[in-house]
Parts: C-alpha cells; sequence; structure tokens
C-alpha cells in the first residue's frame, strides 16, 4: 500500500514538474465531451471532479488542462439562458481537509521569517514545501500523500500564485480579467468565446479588499483608502487596474487586468487572423524599412499595441530602437533595443516622477532611427512630431476611430500639434473590434497617407490605400501611393521594380503563413536574412513549391 502512494506522489510530482517546463506552449490539448474520463486521467481523477453536470441544460464544449493533474478549466454552454460559462475545476477537498490547509496556512503566515520574494520560484516552491511538512510533523498530523500534494497545490497558489484567480492567469486564451464588486461572478475575455462568466467569486467585502491589497503588493505598488486607485504592472506584464472600498466606486473594491502575452504576436498571426491582408503586411514592411512613421489609431481593445509590436519585426535587425510605454507591452527580438517605461509615485514624491515627455527627451539623446511610443495622449506628442520632423522614424497608437478623429485629437487640447507640422506624419492605420455575423474580429479597417497641407484651403490631403471590405471581409487595395513613390525615389527604382519587390514580400508573408512560421524570433529571422539576402530567401521558397509540386505529380501517378 506505501509504495503504491509513493508511486502516486512521484508520478504526481513528475507530471506536475512536466507541465511547468511546457507551461509557455499553447499547445494545449482539447478534450471534447463523451470520452473516457478514466482512460484520460487514470489514477488521477479523483484529484479534480471532472464529472457531467448535474443539470442536463448545460453542455461541456471544452476541457483544458492547466497544470496538470491539479488544474483544468471547463467551457460549458448554459442552454436555458444561452450564455457560456467558464468552470475552473481544482483539487477537491473535504471540510476537514480545508480546515487543515487552514490551520496551515495561519501558521506559514505565523513563522515564515524570510521573504517569499527573495526566493526564484523554484527556491520558494521548495521552502514552502519543507515549512509544510514541518508543520505536519511538528504537529503530529495524520494525512495522506494524495491529500498532503493537493493542500501543496493550494499552499503554493496562495503563497506563490495569484490564489482564486490563479487559474485564470495562467490561461493563454484569456485576453482581459474583470471583477467588478464582491458577491459577482468574475468575467474574463476569452480568444474563443468573447465575454464569459466565470464560477468565481469573491464571497465578502473583506475577502475581495484584502485581495485588491494583495495584487498591489505583487505590484510593488501600494494602495490605501487614501490613495484608492490604482494602475500597475503586475509581475508577468499583465496591466492591473485596482479600485479599492467605497472610496470612489459604490459597489466597493474591483479590479481589472490586461494579461501581457509573454510571447507576441506576429504579422504572421495577424494574416492569420485576417487583422491585415499579406499586402498590407508587404506595404508596411516597405514603409517600415525606409523610415516612414506611423500611428496605429482605434478604440479600447480593439488591438492597436499588439499591431504595433507585430510590425515591429519588420524593423531592419541592427537599427537602435527606444521604446517608451507607461506599461511595458512592447516585446522585441532585436539586440539593439532601449526599453523605457514610466515612473509614477505619490503626491508626496512628485519631483521623483518621470513621464513620457522625460523618457522621450531623454532618448532623442539617445541617436534612434526608430522611436515607439505606447501611446500618444499629451505635450510629449509636440516632442514627438519635433522628432518625426528632424528625421527619426516613430511608431505609436492612440484612441481614435477615424483619420478626422485623429487629426482632431492632435490639433486639440492637450496635444496642440500645429496643422503644419502633421505633414511629419506618414502614415495612420486605423483598427477596430468589429462584428462578423455573431463574432467580433479586430480588423484594420483603412490604412491612410498623409500627402500633405492644401495651399489654399489649409485642409489635411490624404490618400486612402487600403480599406476593409466589411461584405466580403477582405482588404481593397488602391495602389501605390505617397509612401511608396517616396521609396521609389529613394531607391531609384522604376515603377516595375518597386511593384517586383512589393509581390516578392507578399510571397514572404504568405509563405511564413503556409509555413506556419509564426514565433517573434523565427519571424525576425526570415525578415533578418530578407534583409541580408533578399534573393535566397526568394529562391528557398521557390525550391520548396517546386519540390512540393514534383510530389503531387508524383502522388498523381501513382
Amino acid at each position: 500500500m506505501l509504495i503504491a502512494k509513493k508511486k502516486i506522489i512521484d508520478e504526481l510530482k513528475n507530471i506536475q514538474e512536466m507541465e511547468e517546463k511546457f507551461r509557455a506552449k499553447e499547445s494545449i490539448s482539447k478534450i471534447k465531451r463523451g470520452e473516457d474520463v478514466e482512460k484520460l486521467f487514470g489514477e488521477y481523477k479523483e484529484i479534480v471532479d471532472l464529472s457531467p453536470p448535474k443539470e442536463d441544460y448545460i453542455e461541456v464544449v471544452e476541457v483544458h488542462p492547466i497544470m496538470k493533474p491539479f488544474a483544468y478549466i471547463r467551457i460549458l454552454y448554459d442552454n436555458k439562458n444561452h450564455e457560456y460559462i467558464y468552470e475552473v475545476k481544482e483539487p477537491t477537498l473535504s471540510i476537514d481537509d480545508r480546515k487543515l490547509l487552514e490551520f496551515i496556512k495561519e501558521t506559514l503566515l505565523k513563522t515564515m521569517d524570510i521573504e517569499l520574494t527573495e526566493f526564484t520560484e523554484d527556491e520558494a516552491k521548495e521552502y514552502l514545501r519543507k515549512n509544510v511538512e514541518r508543520i505536519i510533523a511538528d504537529y503530529s498530523i495524520s494525512i495522506d500523500d494524495v491529500t498532503k500534494e493537493k493542500i501543496m497545490y493550494y499552499i503554493t497558489r496562495d503563497f506563490l500564485g495569484y490564489g482564486k484567480i490563479d487559474v485564470l492567469m495562467r490561461d493563454p486564451m484569456i485576453e482581459d480579467i474583470s471583477c467588478d464588486a464582491y458577491g459577482v461572478p468574475i468575467f474574463i475575455y476569452h480568444r474563443n468565446y468573447e465575454s464569459v462568466k466565470t464560477d468565481i467569486i469573491f464571497q465578502t467585502e473583506h475577502e475581495l479588499d484584502s485581495f485588491v491589497i494583495q495584487l498591489a503588493q505583487k505590484c510593488g505598488r501600494h494602495i490605501s483608502i487614501a490613495r484608492p486607485l490604482l494602475d500597475a504592472t503586475m509581475p508577468d506584464g499583465s496591466r492591473l487596474q485596482a479600485c479599492l472600498a467605497k472610496e470612489v466606486s459604490s459597489m466597493g473594491s474591483n479590479f481589472t487586468i490586461r494579461r501581457f502575452r509573454e510571447i507576441p504576436f506576429t504579422p504572421t498571426h495577424l494574416v492569420e487572423f485576417n487583422t491585415i491582408s499579406p499586402e498590407m503586411a508587404a506595404y508596411f514592411w516597405m514603409a517600415i524599412e525606409h523610415g516612414a512613421s506611423a500611428i496605429i489609431s482605434g478604440g479600447t481593445a480593439s488591438g492597436k499595441t499588439t499591431t504595433l509590436n507585430a510590425l515591429g519585426l519588420f524593423i531592419p535587425p541592427q537599427m537602435k530602437i527606444v521604446s517608451i510605454e507607461d506599461t511595458r507591452e512592447i516585446n522585441l527580438p532585436h539586440p539593439n533595443w532601449i526599453a523605457s517605461v514610466t515612473r509614477e509615485t505619490t503626491a508626496e514624491a512628485e519631483e521623483s516622477r518621470i513621464g513620457m515627455f522625460d523618457l522621450l527627451k531623454a532618448a532623442l539623446r539617445q541617436r534612434p532611427e526608430y522611436i515607439i511610443v505606447g501611446e500618444i495622449r499629451g505635450k510629449e506628442a509636440v516632442v514627438l512630431f519635433q522628432a518625426m520632423a528632424t528625421g527619426h522614424t516613430v511608431y505609436s497608437t492612440m484612441h481614435a476611430d477615424s483619420i478626422f478623429s485623429v487629426v482632431h485629437r492632435l490639433e486639440g487640447e492637450p496635444i496642440n500639434i500645429p496643422r503644419i507640422q502633421l505633414q511629419a506624419l506618414d502614415i495612420v492605420a486605423i483598427q477596430g473590434l468589429m462584428r462578423i455575423g455573431r463574432k467580433r474580429v479586430r480588423r484594420i479597417k483603412e490604412v491612410v497617407e498623409v500627402a500633405g497641407i492644401d495651399p489654399t484651403t489649409d485642409d489635411i490631403l490624404t490618400n486612402e490605400v487600403f480599406r476593409w471590405n466589411p461584405r466580403k471581409d477582405t482588404f481593397d487595395y488602391y495602389g501605390k501611393g505617397r509612401v511608396m513613390d517616396r521609396i521609389a525615389e529613394h531607391r531609384n527604382w522604376t515603377d516595375r521594380e518597386l511593384n517586383e519587390e512589393f509581390n516578392r514580400r507578399v510571397e514572404v508573408i504568405k509563405w511564413m503563413v503556409k509555413k506556419g512560421i509564426k514565433h517573434y524570433v523565427d519571424v525576425g529571422n526570415v525578415v533578418s536574412a530578407y534583409y541580408k539576402n533578399p534573393q535566397k530567401v526568394i529562391d528557398r521558397i521557390k525550391e520548396e513549391e517546386s519540390e512540393e509540386d514534383a510530389d503531387k505529380v508524383s502522388e498523381s501517378l501513382l
């Protein structure tokens, strides 16, 4: 019996270690309803209860392991209320086991004399395990190995992870996490199912208040009744906006987490999602290489920063880049890249605050070829447009839903850019969160070039290069414009040579999509290889296509 239990516990540890090693990978297996649970989970099925819902009107759509064999999620569909439900499945504990868990947690808090933040994650886990085993031994607690592993899961989750929302923070399919108040289910924004209610609820006002304070502490920040609002970066890079108690919210504490994607999307992803077309990707590739400045504009959650980061992969690899953000989101493979982040402080220490304006002034002294600013909001835009006018290539985002809204925001308070300086901007891309049927999708609705200013009317002249066709869900390309003309002039190309180069890059984009080259490092390597020897890349693509054609011919003859 003891040998069997030891075998189970060793296998549990092995499974957990393997899962943690491959946690960053997104290829999580999908399990459909009707499959044999015992066959899938074997001896460990009793750790997490994955039996079908009791209500016959609730259907299991998907089951995903998040941290095998301790944490799974299920996507349910409620046929009565016609809604999806995100259900978190964690180890089942008896009433006595729950009491024991609380006792061990309280004892740990009283007896631990070292901050867990001083350790690496693996060291902290080992430290917790040794202390839990010490408590079990000191108090002569009788507990079997499987129950001990369940308790260790919750101890690790609550002390090192994010407590109740830890599974949500580990699920790569979740974009946003919203807790509106205590007693209300947490909502998530899921990549496949959009806004979905979860089964996680903070039951009391005190529980939620304590959790919000813990989130602030994890960010290395302070939140209190005196300063009840917090905008911070979490340890994994996610963005936290939190509100404490009822000082500024009648429903009490609340928080929203915008998840940080550790492995960013690339142009290949955007083409695959149909956010942009291969032709649009090739257009931006050529524009970025030749120093055209651009703003990605759109509404909240339209994917502006995601697109900005993806297009940043087209920057030539050896160029010096400086990025400036309130919250770190940009992630590039370029070696010559400085990532700057603003520093917020309390009112008492206002002199130590470092804002975007300060970072931008400092960046210009570093002689960057490319400047990426997370979002244009205020007076830093004046310096940004001066940088464009003096030959720096600038990329940024802003909240506006049309080219006219962009101009209005740039010219109005508090930005106040003189119209004459707007000529320094080359491209504006308008991105939106659109609805196709019942599905919400992100699309670049139009790409517009700033062609200049009419000398008689003082109107801004624009040239539309791409427009999204909502009926067909395709992109209309209106041909080369001012940016392409400038590239041809710079490279001394004829129209034919310009079109040939454009078509070659379209071919490379399509090839990367076809081959599934999506990781940002891999895409960066292909772009870098093209810059070094474009013909070599094209020859390889043609060679692979010839081999595929030969295979098809041979298959047809068999």
